[in-house]
């Protein structure tokens, strides 16, 4: 289990008409099995729906990331796998009976306000922490996860956060963990990454021996490369929550999900799930 710093931690239309979705897309979606079918604007033309709309329809459309192991990523066969994904399958499981009666829309992290904000989907479940900004546009969940910034190496002289000291550090370029390292390691030197890929070949060539990121991706980066390890402290708190509509129409909608993911959290279903992905 992650430890947070304490002194760090964060806690960073009315619809008029039901969906939009035709026969066709209807059928193709049956065809395809809802469960794996992933949607594009070629696939699917919906609008956010209420909690009734969406019974009535029949299954969810969720908003989910592809490339981020293990929150949402592709097995080798193509298949949609990962944390938030299982969340997604469990939230159609509490509607409709099925993780089947769901549609998953693969997002990339620019998009993913934007595809709810201009009703393309039910909901986003795509590694998005709640922050004033986007508060103001969309409503967020009880969080399901806590993220935050921490530090992956394979130095064997690095086990704990005092050892980063005299670190040389990889940080993705214009990313905000830049900052959060700053205010607790002010002189430490930083190496600046244009992509997870780039930051590997930084540590690779011995440019830097850390490399600081959300510890969700830290863990998937541990999973495919085991001589990296990831430390046990984190240097910030970031709750991943799922991105709704804001609006009261929606208000069921918000109640069922909140409802769920409380129970998940008492139940431990959240916390089995967690384990079995390799989340710290």
């Amino acid at each position: 289990m992650m430890r947070l710093m304490p002194t760090m931690v964060r806690c960073n239309r009315t619809v008029q008409s039901i969906i939009s979705t035709t026969l066709s897309i209807l059928a193709t979606a049956s065809f395809l099995g809802l469960g794996e079918a992933i949607a594009s604007p070629f696939l699917l033309s919906a609008t956010a729906a209420e909690l009734e709309d969406i019974q009535e329809r029949g299954f969810l459309i969720v908003a989910v990331k592809d490339n981020v192991r293990p929150l949402g990523f592709r097995t080798d066969q193509g298949e949609l796998t990962g944390f938030e994904i299982d969340i997604a399958r469990q939230l159609a499981i509490e509607l409709f009976g099925t993780p089947d009666a769901l549609m998953l829309r693969p997002v990339n992290n620019r998009d993913r306000l934007s595809v709810l904000l201009d009703e393309e989907v039910d909901m986003v479940i795509a590694q998005l922490n709640r922050t004033d900004a986007r508060s103001r546009l969309v409503d967020f969940s009880t969080p399901y996860y806590l993220d935050g910034v921490g530090f992956i190496t394979q130095d064997s002289r690095i086990q704990s956060f005092p050892d980063l000291a005299d670190s040389t550090i990889a940080v993705l370029n214009n990313s905000t963990t830049i900052a959060v390292v700053r205010s607790l390691l002010p002189d430490v030197n930083l190496i600046g990454a244009d992509s997870y890929q780039d930051a590997l070949g930084i540590l690779e060539s011995g440019e830097a021996n850390v490399f600081a990121s959300d510890a969700t991706i830290l863990a998937g980066w541990s999973q495919e490369y085991p001589n990296y390890r990831v430390l046990t402290s984190l240097i910030s708190a970031d709750a991943l929550a799922i991105a709704m509509p804001r609006g009261l129409q929606y208000e069921d909608l918000r109640q069922t999900i909140n409802t769920a993911i409380e129970r998940w959290h008492q139940d431990g279903w959240l916390q089995e799930r967690e384990t079995h992905w390799g989340l710290p």
